[in-house]
């Protein structure tokens, strides 16, 4: 069966076909959980400092960042498949790389190529999307994706965390090795060859520009969650990183009005207000959503007293309302148009924020569950439309640089979203702490956060320290659900100002559900001359 048959057919190959590469989201996905389970582990096998495990997890980000763009241009150029098999073998190899490493140094080797692996694979997943389906039927596989990606969060947990306390730790990692190798088998065997018709440039230029920028706002935007917005370590890359994305974006301008010129990424997608503002408003749910994965579980293990397993356990409300909302998105899109579903999941979510808000030490289980399952709802269907609205304007033939543009700036709201949720939580966690008449130095320690409080209070023997800290962390924890609150009415208005109310597709479309147009290659056609699977 040849790309041809899988876009012309009943449609259930293509299908099985994105069974496949969710099977590549998901490694990269528990990959990405799993860590942050496993490095009180790590401190003690490897022998790991703090900054150790800082680097662990931003090296890995940092290799992501540099690659997305890149990868995209290999995917369009040297065939998205190919890419893909790469890969997923090298993620397989790293993972097992982690799990034998004997020191701090190995294993961050290991997370760097860990980022090598990953980046491909997630912009390659994307692509998929735009090559194997039509405007029409992008929707629902994107509901399918993102359940896929949100499904992640609580398996690596309860996994990460069973296997941590039965088996032998490098499990944790080498664990990542069959998913991959499944992943592997099937998009060899379901997933049809494509590349760009036209070989694209590669833009040297181009690719070091967006590289140093995104590398330089993301490494500023994990100093500012260490060391504080004002930090010269914080301010200075972010700087920097701005200034040669500007250039670059000039940079591709200059490139595209030259005759023949062509530019790494091409700067015409940002006409569609389709595009631009789905992944803008992409970028901002994921802010949102990173801050809430970044709170819940220090509020499970620091307040209620479960383990990283049980904690795992406690997010599935919220996983279930992401499904519940993303999977069957694009039916509401039909029916209403994606600007009103988008601005109905953003009033869902930040009227849940203002909930989850009040939340204290007396809070129940039930109560939690409750909103967390609500928000969740409101996520999916933010998520899953706005993806959905970008893709609705990536063809075929570029798909590829595309997807690692939306991919790219998706991910800088990782790190920007941890950066301002921890700093609303820690400087009102440490304005209000009990720590009147204690020593200097046991100050200083219960102010780097909830874990380090507690164990003071528990090392100095008092009850009411104790309540003191997780009443503290409780506030601080309000006080972030507020600003989370702020960004989804910033949210709401840039939905309803800028988002179309329906989403257009590429072009009238074909058959095939490509544009049928000159400038855009019918999938069909494109994918007969250059399928061989």
């Amino acid at each position: 069966m040849n790309a041809p048959a899988i876009a012309r057919g009943s449609g259930v190959r293509k299908w099985w076909a994105l069974g496949g590469v969710m099977l590549a989201v998901l490694a990269v996905g528990l990959d990405a959980t799993v860590l942050s389970v496993a490095l009180p582990t790590l401190a003690v096998k490897l022998h790991a400092s703090e900054s150790d495990l800082q680097w662990f997890s931003s090296g890995y980000l940092l290799v992501l960042a540099a690659l997305m763009l890149p990868a995209g241009l290999l995917g369009d150029r040297f065939g998205r498949k190919r890419v893909m098999l790469g890969a997923l073998l090298l993620f397989g190899l790293a993972s097992a790389g982690c799990a034998i490493s004997q020191t701090s140094g190995e294993f961050l080797a290991a997370r760097v190529l860990l980022g090598f692996a990953g980046a491909p694979l997630i912009v390659m997943a994307m692509s998929a999307l735009a090559v194997l389906f039509t405007p029409e039927e992008r929707p629902k596989a994107v509901g399918i994706w993102a359940a896929v990606n949100f499904v992640s969060f609580p398996i690596g947990p309860i996994l990460g965390g069973y296997i941590l306390s039965h088996a032998w730790w490098g499990w944790v990692f080498l664990m990542n090795v069959p998913v991959a190798l499944l992943g592997l088998v099937a998009v060899l065997a379901l997933v049809p060859e494509t590349k760009s018709a036209e070989k694209p440039g590669l833009d040297p230029a181009g690719v070091v520009l967006s590289t140093a920028g995104l590398v330089g706002l993301t490494y500023g935007l994990i100093q500012a969650g260490q060391d504080g917005w004002g930090s010269l370590s914080a301010v200075l890359p972010m700087v920097i990183g701005v200034a040669l994305l500007l250039a670059f974006l000039r940079w591709e301008v200059l490139v595209t009005r030259r005759p023949g010129g062509q530019p790494l990424v091409d700067v015409a997608l940002f006409r569609s207000r389709s595009f631009t503002w789905g992944v803008l408003l992409l970028a901002v749910c994921g802010v949102v959503m990173v801050g809430v994965i970044f709170t819940l579980p220090q509020y499970f293990q620091g307040i209620t007293g479960v383990d990283p397993m049980g904690s795992g356990v406690r997010l599935l409300p919220l996983i279930g309302g992401l499904i519940l909302g993303a999977v069957p998105s694009a039916r509401f899109i039909r029916w209403i148009g994606i600007k009103l579903v988008m601005s109905l999941g953003f009033v869902i979510l930040g009227l849940t924020a203002l909930w989850a808000a009040t939340t204290t030490l007396g809070t129940g289980e039930g109560v939690t569950a409750a909103w967390m399952a609500v928000g969740g709802l409101g996520l999916g269907l933010v998520f899953a439309p706005a993806a959905s609205a970008a893709l609705a304007q990536i063809d075929a033939e570029r798909s590829g640089v595309a997807s690692g543009v939306l991919q790219a700036i998706n991910k800088v709201g990782g790190p920007l979203g941890a950066a301002v949720f921890g700093s609303a939580l820690s400087s009102v966690y440490q304005g209000h702490l009990p720590i009147a008449g204690l020593p200097g130095a046991a100050v200083a320690t219960m102010k780097e956060g909830l874990s380090q409080g507690l164990a003071v209070a528990r090392q100095l023997g008092s009850p009411a320290l104790i309540h003191g800290v997780q009443t503290a962390f409780v506030q601080g924890m309000d006080a972030a659900f507020l600003v989370s609150a702020g960004i989804c009415g910033i949210g709401l208005v840039l939905t309803l100002v800028f988002m179309p109310l329906r989403t257009p597709a590429l072009a009238s479309a074909s058959p095939t559900g490509a544009a049928d147009s000159p400038a855009v290659p019918r999938l069909a056609d494109a994918a007969a001359a250059r399928t061989a699977l």
